[in-house]
């Protein structure tokens, strides 16, 4: 008897210390013979993969293609990371894709695959009868799970230091692993570290892969930046917007910029009231987009996992934070409060605990981690009518 989808992903485990690569490998080959395969997009990078993958998605289903949208990780439900032409995929659709995808593997491998690849190959799943697949890599992304297939185009998205322990110490080292997944064409957008182009060229002339750098056009810019004023966007949102459209130039569809005003980048500098935005973002190159795109100083409604620098976030955002309030998150990979809170003494910041209580007077940011902002909706009650 097979489990349902919901109790099968609750039996499996988030994180291992250890990854067999080979394993995803083997199931991919396996359903290979039984799906079909769309032309995919592969965004890879540090900071701006989900923003720029859903612009792509979007726009590109707005212009009559059927597009699918794997991305990671959810902050409500599961359905948010299996994104099909224009909704989060449903649990009937999920279900009979867990179906179908458990028995081609078998048991055995089913439940030798992580959360991510399993979970990888149902958006394969889910997919196959799309024009279009954006797949958005989990971590690095030459032995990502995501890298299994062939891809139409690669999209670099910024590179920053995170996830130290995986992909290594270096901005150099973290940008060869995830660089190293390219194949026949890569855009690479703006970078913060010129060490990520040296690498990027080294890269795609060992693949004999064709090297486009992200260029703004200043006609497409002014569009955009009217867009991101209607939809209080910061400027980083309308970097990837624009790195979005090339990657669409580069692969010859068609698009309307202005369908860029029906899309919601729920948890993406989002304004959730008048006075909260909330944020997923966890690093500090993220926190460096986040200070540069608020025009006013904020209470910060803050958490950390444990593998992030959180010092250097809190040191980034410093000068348009007021104070800080603390909010404790359910993760055995969150930083313990006491750590927290030394690091909030270290940069000089006021701080308190998060009681639940939001003044119509201040400005809010949520921001830390995506548990922050799921923690945070479900403190707020907002789970009924958050929006998609």
């Amino acid at each position: 008897m097979m489990d349902s989808f919901d109790t099968f992903l609750q039996n499996k485990p988030l994180y291992y210390k250890e990854i067999d690569h080979k394993r995803v490998h083997l199931a991919y080959g396996l359903l290979k013979p039984h799906i079909k395969h769309p032309r995919t997009v592969h965004i890879v990078g540090t900071n701006g993969k989900g923003s720029t993958g859903r612009m792509i998605a979007h726009l590109a289903y707005k212009s009559g293609l059927k597009v699918g949208h794997f991305s990671s990780p959810h902050i409500l439900k599961f359905n948010e990371r299996i994104w099909i032409n224009g909704s989060d995929g449903t649990d009937e659709v999920l279900e009979e894709a867990h179906q179908r995808l458990f028995i081609i593997l078998g048991k055995e491998l089913s439940e030798s695959l992580s959360y991510f690849e399993y979970t990888t190959l149902l958006a394969f799943v889910v997919f196959e009868n799309c024009d279009l697949m954006v797949l958005e890599a989990g971590l690095g992304g030459e032995f990502d799970a995501t890298n299994v297939c062939d891809k139409a185009l690669s999209v670099i998205t910024p590179i920053g230091i995170d996830h130290q322990a995986f992909l290594g110490e270096s901005i150099e080292a973290i940008a060869g692993t995830k660089i190293r997944s390219i194949q026949k064409q890569v855009l690479l957008a703006p970078q913060v570290y010129d060490e990520v182009f040296t690498v990027a060229e080294k890269i795609a002339k060992e693949k004999d892969a064709r090297l486009y750098i992200h260029k703004t056009l200043s006609q497409v810019m002014s569009e955009l930046e009217v867009i991101a004023k209607e939809k209080s966007w910061g400027n980083y949102l309308v970097e990837n917007a624009s790195v979005a459209l090339q990657a669409l130039d580069i692969l010859e569809l068609s698009y309307q910029i202005d369908d860029l005003r029906t899309l919601e980048l729920f948890g993406r500098f989002y304004p959730l009231t008048k006075n909260i935005r909330i944020d997923v973002g966890h690093n500090p190159l993220a926190a460096k987009a986040i200070e540069k795109a608020l025009d006013q100083k904020v209470v910060l409604i803050y958490n950390s996992l444990d593998d992030k620098d959180y010092e250097a976030v809190l040191q980034t955002l410093k000068p348009k934070v007021k104070r800080i309030e603390i909010i404790p998150i359910h993760s055995q990979r969150a930083t313990t409060l006491s750590e927290i809170e030394q690091a909030i003494k270290k940069v000089g910041i006021n701080y308190s605990y998060f009681d639940g209580k939001i003044d119509k007077n201040e400005h809010y940011l949520v921001f830390g981690s995506f548990y922050v902002v799921e923690e945070f909706l479900n403190k707020m009650q907002k789970k009924r009518d958050v929006p998609k």
